[in-house]
């Protein structure tokens, strides 16, 4: 049985993995768009999404657990700003575009994951 086997890895123990996948979501929300690879771009995604629905609440408490699970910069920019961008919009907030190249040092396909 497959129980308790999704999503990645990526060679890290569970809370070093957590604050990996943290700060991926944190550059994706301060920047609008980051280059990583294809996996990491796969796994951010659903985080992300989240996030942006529990900012389209606009409640004291969705905010209060966005500051609880992103840094603070972040989360106030995704309340206060990306949250109103999609307030008509119900989920697929971020796109997934594969690119040709892959890295150089290790060969990894490599993905931008944008806003639409």
């Amino acid at each position: 049985m497959r129980h308790g086997k999704k999503g990645r890895k990526f060679g890290r123990k569970t809370g070093k993995r957590r604050a990996f996948r943290k700060g991926l979501a944190h550059n994706l929300i301060l920047k609008g768009k980051i280059e990583t690879t294809e996996a990491r771009a796969k796994e951010i995604r659903p985080v992300v999404e989240k996030l942006v629905t529990l900012a389209k609440k606009q409640t004291l408490s969705s905010l209060r657990l966005l500051l609880a699970r992103l840094p603070r910069a972040s989360a106030e920019k995704l309340y206060f700003e990306t949250a109103k961008r999609y307030a008509d919009r119900n989920g697929g907030y971020l796109r997934i575009v594969k690119q040709m190249k892959r890295r150089k040092r290790d060969g990894s396909r490599v993905a931008v994951i944008e806003f639409i």
